[in-house]
């Protein structure tokens, strides 16, 4: 993949972290949730096999689904 641009990162462990970013293929565009690890203390993170591509098509899918998520939880705290 070419450039990617991390939107967010969310610690999973020391040694592990999930990234999510935007990033360019064959000119089109994808959002990327991929699992890194490192194994120099974090001064390199490496992709793992682990993880997902999104399409733009796929983006309202994926937001009603987050949405959706946020109901259970909110109802499970009640």
């Amino acid at each position: 993949m070419a450039d990617s641009k991390i939107l967010a990162t969310i610690e999973r462990t020391d040694t592990e972290q999930l990234q999510i970013s935007v990033s360019e293929y064959k000119g089109k565009s994808y959002l990327n949730m991929r699992i890194f690890y490192t194994t120099d203390g974090g001064s390199t993170w490496l992709p793992t096999k682990k993880g997902v591509t999104f399409s733009p098509e796929q983006l309202d899918l994926l937001e009603e689904a987050i949405q959706d998520a946020r109901k259970e939880f909110m109802a499970e705290a009640e």
